[in-house]
């Protein structure tokens, strides 16, 4: 049986799974769901009822960094797995506060009373401090918490791309920039058909992850 990947192409959460089950080389079946048409497959499987949810032999495995952990410690060519304990702290930093701060700057008009100006400064801290401890990687070289932490960065920076490439982030915006024009970004952003039940299989990482 083929394990399954509930995704959606621009969720950053299914973003950085995708990442992880492509340098691992390890092929699922890609179902892609439409967040407001979620088919009854996936709404079945995921607790949460959120991209992205591997359904394999053992289960089914709810939360984008444990998909991660869970394909690179089948098969980690790169070492992404091999960084200080650290990197988790990034990671927690980056899930939580600001993301937080992420999503109320994006999305002020779901949180009344937020102030959007406010929130970006709070999620600025973080990428502040992100700025200082880049060297080319966060622990100059690639590994988990740079894929963890990108996707997220990107869509802060989206928001409002010319504010953000104005921002005293030299280090932080080669980072990003190095991501956006890599060929593992544009591997891993391929689009993909809704899926329906009865449709013919889709196979994700289709090509040979570069390193």
């Amino acid at each position: 049986m083929t394990d399954i990947l509930y995704s959606f192409r621009r969720c950053p959460y299914a973003m950085r799974a995708r990442l992880a089950l492509a340098v691992s080389g390890h092929q699922v079946e890609l179902r892609e769901v439409v967040l407001r048409d979620k088919p009854q497959a996936f709404l079945d499987a995921s607790p949460s009822k959120t991209v992205p949810c591997l359904v394999w032999f053992g289960g089914v495995i709810d939360e984008s960094l444990d998909v991660m952990v869970w394909a690179l410690e089948r098969n980690d060519p790169n070492g992404w797995l091999d960084m200080p304990k650290i990197g988790f702290d990034w990671i927690e930093q980056a899930d939580g506060p600001f993301k937080e701060a992420l999503d109320r700057t994006k999305y002020a008009n779901r949180y009344p009373g937020t102030d959007a100006l406010e929130q970006r400064a709070k999620a600025s801290e973080f990428l502040n401090d992100l700025n200082a401890q880049l060297d080319g990687w966060i622990f100059g070289r690639p590994c988990l918490a740079d894929f963890a932490i990108l996707p997220f960065v990107r869509q802060f920076a989206f928001i409002n791309k010319p504010w953000f490439d104005e921002q005293a982030w030299p280090a932080l915006q080669s980072w990003l920039d190095q991501f956006l024009q890599s060929d593992r970004f544009f591997a891993m952003m391929l689009k993909y058909p809704q899926w329906s039940p009865g449709d013919v299989p889709t196979y994700f990482p289709t090509l040979v992850e570069p390193d």
